[in-house]
């Protein structure tokens, strides 16, 4: 889908849909270049979630559960490597099945009670001036109604969290909407972007490498982007 359509039915299903709190900033294309991705073998997994509290809040009436939706908290949220799987001839002219790793995972919401997935999003990690980052893009998610996350991501646009990684722990806070906006406003970064205003959202039209750009210039320096000040925030506690 072009960038244009994309506009188009961001715009009718925001309006339909009377969505127009969004927390996170969303781009039409990738936050990472290929050769900045990494794999960590330690993220895999399932994970419970848990709203992560910010060291300023901006607004005493905003509290870290009211940015999440029940199913952001309550579903398993399970880490895997990406794996294809590919049938091709063998020179004898039979099937075989090949496995391929991919360099992503896929992050997908588990339902506790049916085991089942409720969401699924496509996860790149990546470093830039040394610090770990994630790009997610949602992975044929449809509904709005019981998920952040998925609400976030409805369209298949990308959005930027930086991840921080102890032991059995994964601290993930996501570059928030209106902080992106005031940065460009105050033109503390320049990146391409247009305004939605049915819906009152900013969307990233920048390449992968004016995004790089901007996070290696401004991401690693709290005066610009404090990842501990983030609306959408959250910890998730590795599970045995």
């Amino acid at each position: 889908m072009n960038r244009l359509k994309v506009l188009i039915v961001m715009t009718i299903i925001l309006f339909a849909t009377g969505c127009n709190d969004f927390f996170m900033i969303c781009s039409l294309n990738p936050f990472y270049l290929d050769k900045n991705v990494v794999l960590f073998h330690e993220i895999e997994g399932n994970w419970k979630a848990n709203p992560l509290q910010a060291k300023h809040k901006s607004d005493k009436n905003e509290t870290p559960s009211s940015v999440w939706k029940k199913v952001d908290t309550t579903s398993l949220w399970r880490i895997e490597r990406s794996i294809s799987k590919e049938t091709i001839k063998t020179k004898r002219g039979k099937d075989s099945t090949v496995f391929r790793p991919m360099n992503f995972y896929m992050v997908s919401l588990v339902s506790s009670q049916a085991d089942s997935s409720i969401y699924q999003f496509k996860m790149v990690l990546f470093r830039v001036n040394k610090v770990l980052y994630a790009d997610f893009m949602p992975n044929g998610n449809t509904g709005l109604e019981k998920s952040r996350f998925a609400t976030e991501s409805y369209f298949s646009v990308h959005t930027l969290a930086r991840v921080v990684i102890y032991n059995k722990q994964l601290d993930i806070s996501w570059l928030g909407a209106e902080y992106m906006k005031e940065m460009i406003e105050k033109k503390r970064v320049r990146v391409n972007y247009r305004w939605v205003s049915s819906s009152s959202r900013l969307l990233l039209t920048g390449t992968p490498d004016q995004l790089t750009d901007m996070i290696e210039r401004y991401a690693g320096e709290p005066r610009f982007i404090d990842w501990e000040n983030q609306k959408a925030m959250l910890t998730l506690n590795r599970i045995k």
